[in-house]
């Protein structure tokens, strides 16, 4: 486990491109927290790293959207499936040639691959927030120990 405070929105972008530039195609990034921890931001930061040039928002109406850059992401936010056991084809960007990151796992845990790099938020005040990392795997167990150094 990893925990990092980001005191501005420019460092939690930040943040998120220095793990972006540590992933790989098939990664799945979770990202739990109540609404404005800045799941969305820190995605803006990870699209970055991948070289996504698009305007990333979040995907609340339409739960899945694709950014083309160096490496794909998908941004899902499946905050809209809490009650729902459909299978959107999750296996398919699970095990894509991008990253996907998830908002909102806790509504599709049963279709969430057994290795991938949970990320919890939360607020400390008004403009700061606590990023805790949590590796499902040796690979994120690496990833963690270089975004560490």
């Amino acid at each position: 486990m990893y925990e990092i405070i980001t005191n501005t929105e420019e460092t939690t972008i930040d943040l998120g491109e220095k793990l972006a530039l540590l992933l790989s195609p098939g990664d799945v990034v979770t990202l739990e927290g109540d609404l404005g921890t800045g799941k969305t931001t820190f995605t803006k930061g990870l699209a970055a790293g991948l070289g996504v040039k698009r305007h990333v928002s979040s995907p609340t109406f339409t739960i899945i959207k694709e950014y083309e850059g160096e490496l794909p992401l998908y941004h899902m936010d499946v905050y809209r499936l809490e009650h729902s056991e459909e299978d959107i084809g999750f296996d398919e960007y699970f095990h894509g040639e991008g990253v996907t990151v998830v908002e909102w796992p806790q509504f599709i845990a049963p279709f969430l691959p057994v290795e991938y790099l949970e990320v919890k938020l939360a607020n400390i005040d008004e403009r700061s927030r606590k990023f805790t990392f949590i590796p499902h795997g040796y690979h994120y167990e690496w990833v963690i120990e270089q975004l560490k150094s």
